[in-house]
């Protein structure tokens, strides 16, 4: 029976949160802003790199770009056959795309050029293309967009085409046959879709040219060798391997992760500001609020007690509203402003929603990094307070 919570402890704890309100209204408003703005990050970071991880695993195994005095140059596609030649190189394909700047919004698009039996890239793009007809596409002088071009060309009052400007300064109208739904809106959000002959027309590139032409290889640890055996084969090749993003991702995240933890020690400071608030010591109302509890009959476990409640309760409800908060603000608002903390003060892209991603090692971590300590900080002053007698406490 001694354990069970006593609840006229929890009553008096409760009307003493509010006998001082403005104080603890003060304390809990700091805990749960800070609460809100680490966890808020932490959700960001946690979207961002489930985004960049399904968008990498989607990447070609190896990108071959060429460069011509430090420029990059379209690729001749005759030396696909060359690479197929190659021993471990299963598929290369030429890819015909660039970006298109929208300058009424501010933003680039992806535009790719598709043919209409060619094997694609990426799982993604197959799907796509697999419900397209891309010979009636080509005939009807059309295309197929992202959700985030939609949206983006439907403000600028494009609804059924658009008008590209293609490298010699003519207009190309295209009709917005359709709209695709990705699974990775970071891949395919700014996604422009549409025949090669139209991409071509657009880029004014030779049909006898790519941008540049993407490698698969049959065994993943032969991927370094293929690399090897291309650069001798072409040295005016660069190659990019799926490793060599990844690293870069990681590069961005780390540089980006002293924000963050610049952030973080503002907030730890200002938090151990408030326990060490707590730790120097009650106030005198509070002193002399036990010394009266001591003097009606109360014992130094009740008295403890009843200030584990008061501080359980003003700690887990801020802990919890922070939590809350920075899941509506993250999830529900699509965190503006933080987040660009991460993504970047830039434009160039269509916006994209933050996946739903909750890492629960990282919440639990945060919630011992704070309700405990602040609990322990209010309970070490009251029990140095409620071991002395009541007259010595009250004076």
């Amino acid at each position: 029976m001694k354990n069970k919570i006593n609840l006229f402890l929890v009553e008096y704890a409760i009307n003493a949160l509010v006998r001082r309100g403005g104080k603890h209204f003060f304390i809990g408003f700091i805990f749960t802003f800070l609460i809100f703005l680490l966890s808020s990050t932490l959700f960001i970071s946690d979207a961002i790199k489930l985004e960049l991880g399904s968008a990498l695993h989607a990447l070609p195994e190896i990108t071959l770009q060429r460069f011509v005095a430090g420029k990059q140059s379209d690729v001749p596609i005759q030396r696909v056959d060359a690479l197929l030649d190659i021993e471990g190189v299963k598929s290369a394909i030429p890819r015909v795309w660039g970006y298109y700047y929208f300058k009424p919004a501010g933003v680039n698009f992806s535009v790719i050029g598709m043919d209409a039996f060619s094997r694609q890239y990426t799982q993604t793009l197959q799907t796509i293309v697999d419900g397209i007809d891309m010979k009636a596409l080509e005939k009807e002088n059309g295309m197929i967009v992202g959700e985030g071009v939609k949206k983006i060309l439907g403000a600028n009052y494009y609804q059924d085409f658009f008008n590209f400007v293609t490298s010699d300064g003519q207009w190309k109208k295209v009709f917005i046959a359709g709209t695709f739904n990705a699974s990775i809106s970071l891949e395919a959000n700014d996604m422009i879709l549409l025949p090669k002959k139209i991409a071509y027309e657009i880029f004014g590139m030779d049909t006898t040219r790519a941008t540049d032409i993407v490698v698969s290889v049959s065994n993943p640890k032969e991927i370094s060798m293929v690399v090897n055996k291309i650069n001798l084969l072409y040295p005016d090749m660069r190659t990019i391997t799926k490793d060599d993003i990844r690293v870069s991702y990681q590069n961005i995240f780390d540089y980006k992760s002293g924000f963050f933890l610049s952030l973080f020690m503002v907030c730890a400071f200002t938090f151990f500001i408030i326990v060490y608030d707590k730790l120097s010591g009650l106030s005198s109302e509070e002193k002399k609020e036990i010394g009266i509890l001591k003097a009606v009959g109360w014992s130094m476990d009740d008295i403890i007690k009843e200030k584990f409640y008061e501080s359980f309760i003003l700690s887990l409800g801020a802990f919890m509203l922070g939590i809350c908060f920075s899941l509506f603000f993250v999830y529900g608002l699509q965190a503006p402003l933080l987040r660009d903390i991460f993504m970047g003060y830039s434009n160039l892209k269509p916006s994209f929603n933050l996946p739903f991603s909750v890492d629960g090692g990282m919440l639990c971590l945060l919630f011992l990094l704070s309700v405990p300590i602040y609990i322990g900080a209010t309970l070490i002053p009251t029990w140095r307070a409620s071991i002395l007698d009541a007259d010595e406490v009250m004076r």
